[in-house]
């Protein structure tokens, strides 16, 4: 069965961004002018996907009103069409749905909570904070591994070793070009690490997790993905894949400055110029 579906869970409470995630959800913080999560949901129309949940937490309701058509907006843009156009590309080429994760449970309560909408088929799971570039986009490239070998698939890179107690590391036990096989993930591992493979935001997941997060026990009030996702390891039903892309970290505040200046050399009205301030105040 081909991946048409994807879900993006919204759900966290964005610490590492407060004051400023208090009263604005993290997946809306801007880079330059589009929010980080409009470039996801654009990387998963472009995969060829067009059917998405977003599943939200509490006090994330501006992320429903940006993907919801505002017609007096739009009225009153009726004389800037470049403007009108940027608003009505919005939610052009996509059906968003929006399910509520009523309280901060975990990602693997999250994803539950789509359950309704995916049904029986396998889906994309891409994190709301997590932004990769990508010649191909990273979820036709992970939906591209899925057609020629249909398990739940963790999206990976390599990290730097100090870099590692930053993620969920993958136990690999073989390799075959860009697949990892492995037995388990080690969350954060403060030294040691199995490898350098880190799981980093993009998933396929198959109908058979719902089974396996109905039967992950509740951890400090929260139902894990990742140990339902290790489970399934041990019955031999997932395995990692080695994307390309350049990714960054919209949940840290380093991160979102490092992309935020990466897209703006990219802009066209203004990128030279930035180009030219920075190299006077890094020569100054």
């Amino acid at each position: 069965m081909k991946v048409k579906k994807a879900v993006i869970p919204c759900g966290g409470l964005g610490t590492r961004f407060l004051p400023v995630t208090k009263a604005v959800p993290k997946e809306i913080l801007p880079i330059i002018d589009t929010p980080v999560l409009a470039y996801i949901v654009d990387e998963i129309v472009e995969s060829g996907i067009d059917e998405i949940a977003i599943v939200l937490g509490s006090g994330k309701d501006s992320i429903r009103e940006y993907f919801t058509p505002n017609r007096k907006l739009e009225r009153a843009l009726v004389n800037k069409p470049e403007l009108l156009e940027a608003v009505r590309r919005i939610n052009k080429n996509a059906e968003i749905r929006f399910y509520m994760q009523p309280e901060p449970r975990g990602s693997g309560d999250a994803v539950m909570q789509a359950r309704r909408f995916t049904k029986d088929e396998p889906f994309i799971m891409a994190n709301g904070d997590d932004l990769i570039v990508a010649e191909t986009p990273v979820v036709r490239q992970l939906c591209d591994a899925y057609d020629t070998e249909p398990k739940l698939i963790v999206g990976v890179q390599t990290v730097p070793e100090e870099s590692t107690r930053m993620y969920g590391i993958i136990n690999p036990t073989r390799t075959d070009g860009k697949k990892v096989y492995c037995d388990g993930i080690t969350e954060k591992p403060a030294s040691n690490p199995p490898s350098l493979y880190a799981a980093l935001g993009r998933y396929v997941l198959t109908p058979e997790i719902y089974e396996y997060i109905a039967r992950t026990p509740e951890a400090k009030g929260e139902i894990g993905l990742t140990e339902a996702i290790c489970a399934m390891m041990r019955d031999g039903k997932v395995y990692a894949y080695e994307f390309d892309g350049r990714r960054y970290d919209m949940g840290d505040k380093f991160g979102a400055i490092t992309a935020t200046v990466d897209f703006a050399l990219r802009r066209p009205e203004f990128g030279d110029r930035l180009k030219e301030y920075l190299k006077s105040i890094l020569n100054a």
